[in-house]
Parts: C-alpha cells; structure tokens; sequence
C-alpha cells in the first residue's frame, strides 16, 4: 500500500468527519423519514400551546394502552401510566423489569415555546380601533411579532367554574389578528434605535376589531362591540377575561420548506421537536429493564418556576406515587432512585446558519442534517449556570447511538462570550441524575417560525428509542 493511501485510511479511521445525514439515506429510509415528519407537522399545526401539547399527549397516549396512574391501586412490571399536572405538564412512564431502585432512564422536554400571553385587564378602545394588551413571555425579538397573522388560543374560567376553550385564527373561516408597525416613510426615528428598542414591550397590541356598537348614547363603542361579540359567542363578560389563560400565537401553519423538501418550517419547534419524537418513541417501547420515564415540562423558556415547571415538586411526587404503587417504598428510596438514574435532557440546539456565521464556532456548532446533537454542557461564558455531564456518561450515550448506527454530534451553543443558554438539565441534574442535553438543531430559535431538518428530526426518534431499549 502506498503512503498516501495510507495516509488516507489512517484519516478515515482517526478523524471525526461532519458529514451531511442525507447522503447515505436511501429511497426506503428517505420515505419513513418524509411520513414521520408529515406526523410531526400534522402535530405541530394542532399543538401550539402547553395545553393543547398535554391533550394530543394524551389521547396518544390512551390509544395505546396507558391509564391516569390516579385510577391505578398498584403497579406491576410492564404498566403503562401518566400524570396531569393542571392540564400543562405531563408524566408518562413504563415500569421496567428491574425494581425502581435501580435507577430509571429519563427523557424530559418542555412543552412551552416563546409567546404573547394577554394580561389580566387587556381589553381597550383608542381611536377607533379596540385591542388586546399583551405581555410577551420568554425570550424573543419584539420586532418578528409585528405584521403576522396571529391566533388566540387558551382558556376563560368563570367564577362558577366552567372553562371555556378558546381557538380562535386557525381555521379558513376564522378570521386573524396582527399587532402594526410604523410605515417606513414615517420611520426614521424608530430605525435610529437599537434593534432590540425598535418595538416596545407596551406597543405589542393585538388589533382585534373597528366597528363600533350601533348606539349613539354609549362611549367605547367599538370595545363593546367586540364584548357583545364574545358574549354571544362564549357566554363571557369582560370580567371574565381576569380568570383567563390566553395565548397569542402565529396562525400560519408549519409545513414543508424547501424544493427538495428536506426541512420543517413551523412555530414552537423548540421545544416540541423533542417532545413529540419522544413520545413517539415511547410508544414503541415494550418491557424495558430499567422503567422508563418521559417529561413534557412546563416553564421552561421562564426559568421552569411555578407547580408546573421542573423546578416543582410534583414531578418528585410522580417518582414517589411510582415507588408507593409498585410496593418498593421506603425512608430515603427516592433520592437513591434519582442517584441510580440517567436522563437525556431533550431540548432543541442552536443549528449553525451560515448567514450568520460569526457566532459559532464551527468545529463544535450544530449543523442541520447532520443528526442528533448532544451538548456536552450549557450555561454562559464561563459554563455559567451550566450542567457538565461526565465523560463516563457522554461514553455511555455515545455507544447507544454508535451501536444503532444513528448519526450524531456533540455541539455547543455558539462560541465562548457570544451568549449561552440552559435547559430543564441542572434541575434533574442536582438529584443527582447523569443527564446530557440531546436534541434537535434549529434555525431561528424563538422566533415564530422555526426552522429544523427533517433528517435530524428521525434522528431524535430513533435516538430516543434506543435509548429506552439499552
């Protein structure tokens, strides 16, 4: 053999070679790829809130054998079962072969995305335009907000305790709402300000109506229109709106992007990329060893505070109604459950865009098509705030998916001092679980259209499905 081709085969076996996903997919493989994807579209476009992901959760979950583990007085080896919690998170699990003091292997993601909520008084009249005022949640650039069609989904709760399902943008019948921004021409000082001041929070108000109410004796007429519209259509007066939980959120719908197809365009990809790929998998694991455990947490994108979030300790209650019903219960047990324990943290990774490749490095960025991303740790500048998953852990997840042959890499959230991040990992993390992040690069994280590759997205199925097999 001659030296260069030598050196050629020393290369292919010794380098760590990105390479794109797409080009070893064959007609059979880029089918099952394409069908999965129209699901997770199909899913996208009929979940766009926290509460609509927990019910298309669980009527999955109800069709294929798994019980409320309230209606359930104990457990045995191989039940299927999941948990509520107000109607904004969801626990699912499988009880393995294996007691629970063994450890369980974990996937959690979050089921929340970046989002205009209404505030509690948000309803007004100026000019001859009526309104919704809205307080924006989670991280986002105020100006992607302006000039899109918008929805409004969520609930209204009266005081005597019916709750009414708002959903309204969605459909060809139903009409749509925008938030406006200044005319070019009249501009010029709003384009002298810095990107992130060229909207205020304030100004992000949702114009919902100009016709006024046909009486010449009232004042805000056009508010009362707009009520008198509501009131007909749900029964509610303005008071009502204080005990609402309303979202705006964009009403095109995602799709396919791209001549060749290839990627998904669709809002609040982060983070239910994740979440519906994991259930998915879940739903095709049978008598796992150790239990298995999936996670649509609430929260995330605001710190994962509050009884819904991970930070709360309902999920613990969850593990510990687990130990009660399966008859393994005692004093200390759930600490040495969570000790015992493995986790993939599936959250989304900022993908690498070439228009703006300035902030990332490219050796240890995540590249679409390329397919599953670990990261290694999170945090800011100096692994601030980070969860460090262990070499011996990165060895273990790494095996799992070299023996499935499922393509992978292991990335960073752009380079050093350009910003960071985190996710529900430190959370799980300071139970004393072995967690890494694993997930999906995006284009466009955060903003209402997201952007993610087909490819990467049945990578993150079949990642999570050998995952619970190991």
């Amino acid at each position: 053999m001659s030296e260069e081709s030598l050196g050629k085969k020393l290369k292919e076996e010794l380098f760590n070679e990105k390479k794109c996903g797409w080009e070893d997919v064959n007609s059979k493989e880029k089918e099952e790829i394409f069908k999965f994807s129209d699901e997770y579209i199909y899913f996208l476009n009929n979940a766009k809130t926290e509460r609509e992901c927990v019910s298309f959760a669980k009527k999955m979950l109800d069709e294929n054998g798994f019980k409320n583990i309230c209606d359930c007085q104990n457990l045995n080896k191989g039940d299927k079962v999941y948990y509520i919690n107000r109607d904004k998170a969801i626990y699912m699990a499988i009880i393995g072969e294996e007691n629970l003091e063994n450890g369980l292997n974990i996937i959690g993601s979050h089921i929340d995305s970046p989002r205009l909520d209404l505030k509690p008084n948000p309803l007004y009249e100026d000019t001859g335009f009526a309104y919704l005022k809205t307080h924006y949640y989670g991280g986002i650039k105020k100006y992607q907000w302006t000039t899109i069609p918008l929805a409004i989904h969520g609930v209204i709760v009266k005081t005597n305790g019916e709750k009414i399902t708002v959903n309204i943008g969605e459909s060809n019948e139903d009409p749509i709402f925008t938030i406006t921004d200044l005319l070019p021409h009249l501009a010029q000082e709003q384009m002298e300000k810095k990107l992130k001041e060229g909207i205020a929070g304030e100004d992000l108000n949702l114009l919902i109506g100009s016709i006024p109410y046909n009486d010449k004796e009232v004042s805000d007429k056009v508010k009362l229109n707009i009520l008198a519209i509501l009131n007909e259509k749900y029964g509610i007066k303005e008071a009502d709106l204080l005990s609402s939980e309303l979202e705006i959120v964009p009403s095109f719908k995602a799709n396919s992007l791209g001549f060749d197809r290839s990627m998904v365009a669709g809002y609040g990809q982060d983070d239910r990329v994740c979440a519906y790929t994991s259930i998915r998998a879940l739903l095709e694991v049978n008598n796992p060893k150790k239990t298995v455990v999936c996670i649509f947490s609430d929260k995330e994108e605001i710190g994962s505070m509050g009884n819904t979030g991970m930070e709360s300790q309902v999920f613990d209650n969850f593990i510990a109604e687990l130990l009660n019903k399966t008859g393994e219960n005692k004093p200390n047990l759930l600490n040495k459950v969570f000790c015992n324990s493995r986790m993939l943290s599936s959250d989304v990774d900022a993908g690498f865009d070439p228009i703006y490749a300035h902030v990332s490095d490219r050796n240890n960025a995540g590249y679409l098509g390329h397919g599953i991303g670990f990261c290694k740790y999170t945090g800011a500048r100096g692994k601030s705030g980070a969860s460090d998953a262990s070499a011996e852990f990165v060895a273990e997840v790494r095996k799992v998916v070299e023996d499935a042959k499922i393509p992978y890499q292991i990335t960073e959230l752009g380079k050093v001092d350009v910003g960071g991040g985190g996710t529900i990992a430190y959370i799980l993390a300071d139970k004393g679980v072995d967690v890494i992040d694993c997930g999906v690069p995006v284009l466009s994280m955060h903003a209402p259209y997201e952007v993610t590759s087909k490819f990467d997205v049945y990578c993150a199925y079949k990642t999570y499905r050998a995952f619970w097999n190991n």
